[in-house]
């Protein structure tokens, strides 16, 4: 495997016909890999671009997002906790702004999963390892701590310059410094995390007074040690050996999607801007890449991507940023690096001009992603729907199995039941039940209202109201058989949702 040289000296900022020629290799290389390979230090050097700028964006956005989500308030009444994204263990229940998950109701999660997935599918085929790129939690994560690294200790020279020196009371300063920092974020990290599940405000005054459970404070010194390990200190390696995605991507893609390519039949043959003037007065051919080597330095994953489609190339783009700088300096066109297809790339070592009469197309032209936009819409507008149209109550009734009847002195039978009554919604709700399917019935409680031969309760806000319930009907009016089919029936009063339970009414078989 290639080394990185560490003999790098600091050069001129370099001009428009001489750009800097960083010396330097690829610290992972497509060649003679070992099965087993020391940890060798990455130095990313700061670029400037479209893609960096992206990823500015999509790191700003998402971390600002992780870290404000718990402290977001969302009025849900008196009786619901006002944190806008809450996990509830204790009330067994999720909210996420004005969607209130029930334990009953996982299967929502299950297809936001299924989505989810369609969408990683969708975003593979389409654009590689985009996900890799700029929204995986450990690229934002090494993104956020490299920026903390490259200003307190400066950019890529000044770090190997400084990891080379002894140690003195500045590089002890800056070392202390920085990681101090990291620990800071990464304590930070723990604790947005386990404010998703409690009352963000209440429990960071239990943390800071030493109040809280002690689960909540391993949580947070788990997440310390993962965030300052993974961020600062294993970085790309997560994404080389543990990670699986690479792996399961490189399944997923095809020719026709779009990766970081660089563009060898319109680079080749490489060499510097004085051999390329050299060569171009002897009528010898040259390509457009300088060997400058800028889109070596600024991989964060330490790779050379003129060498070809790699494992650790995460499609960030930052190499293509460096590249259009390079062109634009030396008055070459951008493009010698950029996004394309396999397919696309093939067709042009036989024809540089190559347009779409030629073959060339885009990931939009594959049928396949078609599918995966389609399933993935199909689930969206299925959950949609089934959140708009969902009861927020729910009636259960479970009959006494020991015994199923009691024959009563006036010759009815009697049936018990365990009635459960669900209200999901915040406030108060009051619903009449009655049974229907038994003729001369009457339905009887413990401890409620009831009229007219109804029942009439009174539900609290998220929870449920239990009870138990007699049914009466007289031998003479039920039909012949062990069981009979009825309904119990909970109607909401002035309008509003309707439970319907099926249950059986048992009664003795009739003597013939």
């Amino acid at each position: 495997m290639a080394n990185l040289i560490n003999n790098v000296k600091d050069k001129p900022a370099g001009d428009e016909d001489h750009p800097v020629a960083h010396d330097v290799e690829a610290v992972n290389g497509p060649l003679n890999r070992e099965l087993f390979e020391a940890k060798k230090k990455i130095y990313p050097k700061r670029t400037k671009g479209n893609f960096r700028t992206f990823k500015w964006i999509s790191m700003i956005l998402l971390l600002g997002f992780y870290y404000i989500g718990p402290w977001i308030r969302w009025d849900r009444g008196p009786t619901s906790p006002n944190q806008a994204i809450l996990v509830d263990f204790e009330h067994s229940r999720f909210y996420f702004f004005f969607i209130e998950i029930w334990p009953q109701e996982l299967y929502y999660i299950a297809g936001l999963l299924i989505m989810s997935a369609f969408a990683l599918f969708l975003v593979t085929a389409s654009v590689g390892r985009a996900w890799c790129g700029y929204a995986c939690p450990q690229t934002v994560w090494v993104d956020l701590f490299i920026t903390v690294e490259r200003w307190i200790e400066g950019d890529r020279n000044a770090r190997m310059r400084l990891d080379k020196a002894p140690w003195t009371f500045r590089k002890i300063y800056l070392r202390v410094f920085k990681h101090g920092i990291w620990l800071l974020i990464a304590a930070a990290t723990g604790g947005a995390w386990i404010f998703y599940f409690m009352d963000a405000p209440t429990l960071f005054n239990q943390l800071i007074h030493f109040e809280a459970a002690s689960v909540a404070y391993g949580t947070i010194i788990f997440f310390v040690l993962a965030t300052y390990t993974f961020g600062g200190h294993l970085r790309e390696q997560v994404c080389t050996y543990m990670c699986p995605w690479p792996r399961i991507q490189a399944v997923m893609m095809d020719i026709d999607s779009l990766v970081v390519t660089y563009h060898g039949t319109r680079g080749e043959p490489r060499m510097s801007v004085k051999k390329a003037k050299k060569a171009a007065a002897a009528n010898e051919p040259t390509g457009d890449c300088v060997d400058c080597n800028m889109c070596v330095v600024v991989c964060p994953m330490g790779i050379d991507i003129r060498d070809g489609i790699q494992l650790e190339c995460i499609t960030c783009g930052l190499c293509i940023d460096a590249c259009n700088d390079v062109m634009d300096k030396v008055g070459k066109p951008r493009g010698l690096i950029a996004y394309d297809t396999i397919n696309n790339e093939k067709i042009r070592q036989t024809n540089r001009e190559a347009t779409h009469a030629d073959g060339i197309r885009w990931p939009w032209h594959n049928y396949r992603n078609y599918v995966y936009l389609g399933l993935f819409l199909l689930v969206g507008f299925v959950m949609l729907y089934s959140l708009s149209t969902r009861d927020r109550f729910a009636i259960n009734a479970l009959h006494d199995r020991n015994p199923l009847y009691v024959q009563l002195a006036d010759g009815s039978i009697r049936n018990s039941f365990e009635i459960k009554l669900l209200n999901m919604q915040g406030k108060l709700r009051h619903f009449v039940i009655y049974t229907e399917g038994l003729e001369g019935a009457s339905f009887t409680t413990t401890g409620t209202n009831q009229k007219d031969g109804k029942v009439i309760i009174s539900i609290e806000p998220d929870r449920v109201k239990a009870f138990r319930a007699f049914v009466n009907v007289h031998r003479d009016d039920l039909p012949d058989g062990k069981q009979t089919d009825f309904r119990i029936i909970a109607e909401e009063i002035n309008g509003g949702e309707k439970g319907i339970y099926k249950a059986k009414f048992h009664t003795p078989e009739k003597a013939k």
